[in-house]
């Protein structure tokens, strides 16, 4: 399949404006509209609803839309690894979701690209199910999750547990000594949704159904400038914010009547890769 009928594909997806997507891949709508419309006579199925107010996907073109930006990246890296087939090194693949890469990833690729000058990391940010994906295609190497993965020829070994913890600003002194569940709805809380994993769906459950929050995004490390400069609030886990909490910047708001569970995560990868990943598994274990 044409991978140029994709690629527009998916910048049409994203922008639902053909004039757009044209401008942003430097070619004229009319070309935008043919390549459409050969990919949609090639599959068979409408993938876009068109009108003269929006441009929107539709249930084919929303199942097709993941496989045609898998394919897209299982070109690049086959490109990238045929050209890098005569070269001495190593290419390690790792994908992590933010807060695990942004609390504990950094030291150990820190320690890889420092004492092994064989050894090239590329990492891929993603949230948990979709690093299954990748790395069941063989996009990635490993993948650091919170989700533990159990599958014939995969090893899934817990990494590290970790603590959600209440945060806010240091002025915001109102429930210094203690908050209880019922007064949570009262806060101008900021919600971070772990893309509604376990620690995410326990989160939500604490306020009322159908609760509006403030903001809502799904990186956690992204919360922490709204905590620093307002009166807002947010869970978030001890790793992530520890630094902010040793100097004070940001207090942690003792939990009365309800707890918090602990945030576990893993690390996976085929069972036939552990001689490439030899340095990376050293520093984990």
């Amino acid at each position: 399949m044409d991978t140029q009928l994709l690629k527009t594909f998916i910048q049409l997806s994203a922008t639902k404006n053909f004039t757009q997507t044209g401008k942003l891949l430097f070619i004229a709508q009319s070309t935008v509209t043919n390549r459409i419309n050969e990919l949609e006579k090639s599959l068979g199925k409408p993938l876009f609803l068109r009108n003269k107010k929006k441009v929107e996907l539709t249930f084919e073109g929303q199942l097709f839309l993941n496989y045609a930006k898998r394919l897209i990246e299982l070109e690049d890296m086959a490109i990238q690894q045929i050209n890098s087939a005569d070269s001495k090194q190593k290419l390690i693949r790792l994908g992590a979701t933010n807060s695990i890469y942004e609390c504990y990833l950094f030291p150990i690729i820190h320690s890889v690209l420092s004492n092994d000058l064989n050894t090239s990391t590329k990492v891929v940010i993603n949230h948990s199910f979709d690093l299954f994906s990748l790395l069941q295609d063989g996009l990635i190497d490993i993948a650091f999750t919170y989700i533990p993965f159990n599958k014939k020829g995969y090893l899934c070994t817990p990494f590290k547990e970790d603590e959600l913890v209440l945060v806010t600003n240091k002025k915001n002194t109102e429930f210094i000594n203690g908050i209880c569940q019922k007064d949570l709805i009262s806060l101008d809380y900021l919600f971070c949704n772990f893309a509604l994993q376990k620690v995410g769906l326990f989160i939500r459950e604490l306020f009322p159904p159908h609760h509006q929050f403030t903001f809502e995004i799904d990186n956690s490390s992204k919360i922490i400038p709204f905590l620093l400069d307002g009166r807002s609030y947010s869970f978030l886990p001890l790793s992530l914010i520890s630094q902010y909490l040793d100097s004070r910047a940001l207090i942690a708001i003792p939990l009365v009547d309800f707890k918090t569970p602990t945030i576990k995560s893993y690390y996976t990868y085929k069972n036939d890769n552990a001689l490439l990943l030899a340095n990376i598994i050293s520093l984990l274990a």
